[in-house]
């Protein structure tokens, strides 16, 4: 394109010799010489102007020359400033988004089979990626804190004496404790001999051995009895007094030190330092465990759950026309603060991005860019000047003859 707007220029100046040299033995050529002279202003004025937007006309540093290169950052910051103003505005952002109707179209492609496939393979992806960088150390360094801020740290009597109040004011124990006098009036029923020779290891030697077994068929009996009893009468003295003792014991796990001091005891036998962290790393273990099996298989359950609540979720969202709406909101809501809190970083990056280009690359670039363009703008700027240079000098001919 420079080669034939520049050809034109040639074309133009040849035409001018010609005619600038035999005008005077034909007139008529007084008017292709104007033309010709009108097109090589024109292309002269247009091809200055246009390189004087990448460089310096023919080298020479002519004022306002190589505007690009020069005024780079300032585009730039103009360029950023613009984008600020005009499309990081919070009304234009909710005005668009409003009428795209998000909520709906996500939710129409999650309830397709291809949708829930396509989230549940980059879900799968994330959390691979997330096994890969996390530490295996670091993580089981952060399980053991949080179970020794939320589990170890705070006393155990108080709490549990609280919850065991609540469960034995409501008689919710009562079942276990039928529970266990069932199960204690069972054995008894199946272990006579037991309890006979109990009885009979602890008589003296010297009483005979029929004494013996009427004292143990006696003993069993009673005990018979006595388990019936408590069993079938939830009034029982028996029943009663554990009542009292659960009662009572809820209380000084909550207000006693020696017992709440005795709890303390009893928790960090069970959950020592060597149990907390074989704790924290059996539970990472076997969390990353299952869940990297999880996602490698298609077909396991979890991601066939996860793909069915994907595709329901899609379907609410593109049939319930109150949840779409407030999904829309909430997305609108979260990019309006996006936009309203961060759109001078955003469009800082325009800024710093142009800023941080060469300026003779950026204009060369630019140049390549545009650059067909400019040279029609040589091209018309020569056929304009043509056309001008005729007119002028045909109104001037007219007039002063």
């Amino acid at each position: 394109m420079k080669i034939v707007a520049t050809g034109l220029l040639g074309v133009m100046a040849l035409i001018f010799i010609v005619a600038f040299a035999l005008q005077d033995q034909y007139p008529w050529l007084q008017y292709v010489r104007a033309a010709a002279e009108g097109g090589m202003v024109g292309a002269l004025a247009d091809w200055f102007a246009v390189t004087a937007l990448f460089k310096h006309p023919m080298g020479v540093k002519i004022p306002h020359t190589a505007i690009i290169p020069r005024k780079k950052d300032q585009i730039g910051a103009s360029l950023g400033q613009f984008v600020e103003e005009n499309f990081l505005s919070e009304a234009v952002v909710q005005q668009k988004l409003a009428s795209v109707g998000i909520a709906q179209k996500a939710g129409a492609w999650l309830a397709t089979p291809g949708g829930a496939d396509r989230v549940a393979l980059e879900g799968a992806a994330l959390i691979r990626g997330a096994f890969t960088v996390l530490d295996d150390d670091a993580v089981q360094s952060v399980i053991e804190s949080m179970v020794r801020k939320h589990l170890l740290t705070p006393p155990w009597g108080p709490p549990a004496g609280k919850i065991a109040e609540r469960i034995f004011e409501d008689g919710h124990h009562h079942q276990l404790v039928d529970l266990l006098v069932d199960r204690a009036a069972d054995w008894v029923d199946t272990n006579y001999d037991l309890v006979s020779g109990l009885v009979s290891q602890r008589s003296p030697t010297w009483v005979p051995q029929f004494v013996d077994g009427l004292v143990g068929d006696k003993v069993y009996v009673e005990l018979t009895k006595f388990m019936r009893a408590v069993q079938t009468n939830p009034d029982h003295d028996v029943r009663l007094a554990l009542d009292k003792y659960l009662k009572d014991l809820a209380q000084d796990l909550q207000h006693d030190p020696v017992v709440i001091a005795k709890a303390e005891d009893i928790k960090a036998q069970v959950l020592g330092d060597p149990q907390v962290r074989d704790l924290a790393a059996r539970t990472w273990t076997t969390i990353k465990q299952a869940l990297l099996e999880a996602v490698d298989d298609p077909d396991s359950e979890l991601t066939q759950n996860f793909k069915t609540a994907v595709r329901d979720f899609g379907r609410r969202l593109s049939t319930d026309a109150e949840l779409a709406g407030k999904v829309n909101r909430w997305i609108a809501d979260a990019a309006g603060y996006l936009v309203r809190t961060y759109r001078s970083d955003i469009a800082a990056i325009i800024t710093e991005t142009v800023g941080r280009w060469d300026a003779v690359e950026t204009s060369q670039k630019i140049e390549l860019q545009i650059g067909k363009d400019l040279q029609f703008i040589r091209i018309n700027g020569t056929v304009v000047g043509s056309l001008a240079g005729l007119l002028i000098f045909s109104v001037a001919h007219a007039v002063f003859g």
